[in-house]
């Protein structure tokens, strides 16, 4: 039996100890180590394994951490952290106080750059690299690992541009598996699908034109190509790419085979490799799914329906629409900017267009919503999901900021249905016809109702709903924190049964239904308004601007986001320390009882 190389790996100093023979069983047992840890606790899993080898290749060749590895993403980076001093605590990976799913620079002086949106790797390792430069120190070595999907995007091009202008010591390895979450689409994709290991012609032609020195493709798999190649690449000044070909989910059959679902599995048998059988229980609809399903219900009855995702059509649930009218709905890669202004473009034509992009990823289009959208005046229907606190993947994909975000533009209209029927009939007032554009929020994972598909009711614009009337204490929410609310005072009025507390579900954070609120404030002295979004500026601000325009005397409390940025755990442990969870609100409400 093989003695374990990798418990005595701490830091890369340690594994440049070893002979190079011996790293194919380093990789093999670190792919093992992967794929126990994520069987049990679950997390990213295909994109890991895909590059275990150019992993430890880099670690071995590069003289890190004084060399800065930027990692694209960041959910291909858990081997880079095995590696790098925390393969005895990778059992606290994206749970509540334990190491992040992702690059994280206060974690590890290894992690050079916190990435956890795509496409920045190439700006960031450049900006280290002119640094060094004017530091004085044209030895040190900076390499940015992308994918295939991300290089696409505007911004790397960006990069690209920029850095082929400078003599600096940046290495790019393009991780070319064909594949992001979903499969790589576009141009770009059908250029570098041509290549391939077996002696067909290099496709170096638009990497030489950016006057970077290009070599590949190399086998991603084969520690010896890859460290010879590093190896050479390291002597040579200027801006260098190594196109490497990889296979994501490397090491698991099941992950080969479908790329998609074992990007993140969940928890599955370890020894196997199979995801455990669903449970046969009804459950109510995931968000996504009452979208994506809708969405394809309305487009057979209105053909000026349109769908895009930047690269989502699996997570926000357009793959159905894809599916069933593949000439109206589009992926079109990881190109926020870009799809907002298609969207844009294709509304100038009267066709009604349903731009669904987690609320995370449209802070990367936000001029376009602001210029070529809201400006203009173009009814493009924004579906933002992941609205809100997300759970395990953390701070750089909360949709926390929307609310505060989209207020301040003038001739939007923002939206957050209360649960799965709300948001079908949005959907289904937005596609007969809008006069604005409209932000529509809606949170990850399941609501709550699970006979859903009742039919399409019409929504009036900017009017509130009355959940609940009460006489003394008025609790203003929107979206699905209503839930939490309602259980918080069915709580409540156990212990005390008067009927103190009414309960206001306002829909519409712009237009404010001013007519209602304006009623609860007459009535109610304490007012508590919730919302799964940042305090600063948000749905309570609204609440607060519009007391104090027309001087109502209320006493107020916000309930949401804290300014500070929250870390990963599941979104019931991070609403409890944000104050909005129904534990927490209930002990808002004891207060004025």
């Amino acid at each position: 039996m093989q003695k374990s190389l990798l418990h005595t790996i701490n830091f890369p100093a340690d594994l440049r100890k070893l002979d190079e023979n011996q790293l194919p069983q380093l990789a093999q047992e670190l792919r093992e180590f992967i794929i126990h840890a994520v069987a049990t606790k679950e997390g990213h899993l295909g994109a890991s394994l895909g590059v275990a080898e150019l992993t430890i290749a880099l670690h071995y060749v590069f003289n890190t951490p004084t060399d800065l590895l930027v990692w694209d993403v960041g959910h291909q980076a858990y081997g880079h952290k095995i590696l790098t001093g925390r393969r005895d605590v990778f059992e606290t990976n994206r749970r509540l106080n334990g190491i992040s799913g992702f690059p994280k620079m206060d974690e590890s002086e290894y992690d050079t750059f916190g990435t956890g949106h795509s496409s920045t790797s190439i700006s960031a390792a450049l900006g280290m690299a002119i640094a060094s430069q004017l530091s004085g120190d044209f030895q040190k070595q900076h390499i940015a690992v992308i994918g295939d999907a991300s290089i696409a995007s505007g911004m790397a091009f960006e990069a690209l541009n920029h850095a082929g202008v400078t003599d600096t010591n940046l290495l790019i390895i393009l991780n070319d598996n064909a594949i992001g979450i979903d499969p790589s689409v576009g141009a770009l994709k059908q250029y570098f699908s041509k290549v391939t290991l077996d002696g067909a012609p290099k496709l170096d032609n638009i990497f030489e034109a950016l006057n970077f020195n290009y070599s590949g493709p190399v086998d991603g798999h084969d520690l010896k190509v890859l460290i010879a190649e590093m190896g050479r690449l390291k002597k040579i000044k200027g801006p260098k790419l190594l196109h490497v070909i990889t296979k994501k989910g490397k090491g698991l059959r099941q992950a080969e085979e479908d790329q998609v679902k074992y990007h993140a599995p969940g928890k599955f048998n370890a020894e196997t490799g199979d995801t455990y059988p669903k449970t046969s229980e009804t459950l109510p609809p995931k968000f996504q799914d009452v979208f994506g399903k809708t969405i394809v219900e309305l487009a057979a009855q209105n053909e000026k329906i349109i769908g895009i995702t930047p690269a989502m059509p699996t997570g926000s649930s357009l793959k159905y629409m894809m599916e069933v009218f593949p000439l109206r709905a589009f992926d079109v890669g990881i190109a926020e900017q870009h799809a907002v202004t298609f969207a844009a473009g294709l509304a100038t034509q009267g066709f009604h267009v349903f731009c669904n992009i987690y609320s995370t990823f449209l802070q990367r289009a936000y001029d376009q919503v602001i210029h070529d959208v809201c400006l203009q005046k173009l009814p493009v229907i924004f579906c933002l999901d992941r609205a809100g606190i997300v759970g395990e993947d953390g701070a750089t994909h909360h949709g926390i900021f929307d609310i505060a975000y989209l207020r301040c533009i003038p001739n939007l209209i923002i939206f957050a249905p209360r649960n799965e029927i709300e948001l079908r009939n949005i959907l289904y007032t937005a596609q007969k016809g809008l006069k604005l554009p409209i932000a529509i929020r809606y949170p990850r994972g399941r609501g709550h109702i699970k006979d859903w598909q009742q039919p399409f009711q019409s929504i009036e614009i900017g009017k509130g709903t009355t959940l609940k009337t009460g006489k003394r204490i008025a609790i203003l929410t929107v979206g699905t924190l209503a839930i939490n609310a309602q259980n918080a005072i069915a709580s409540v009025e156990k212990l005390n049964s008067e009927n103190t507390i009414g309960l206001y579900d306002m829909r519409f954070v712009k237009p404010m239904d001013e007519t209602l609120l304006s009623e609860i404030l007459k009535i109610y002295p304490i007012i508590i308004t919730i919302e799964d979004g940042v305090v600063s500026g948000g749905f309570g601000s609204a609440v607060l601007e519009f007391a104090a325009k027309f001087q109502f005397k209320n006493e107020f409390e916000i309930l949401g986001i804290p300014d500070s940025f929250p870390q990963h755990g599941t979104v019931e442990e991070l609403q409890q320390l944000a104050g909005i969870s129904e534990e927490k609100i209930k002990e808002s409400i004891l207060k004025y009882l």
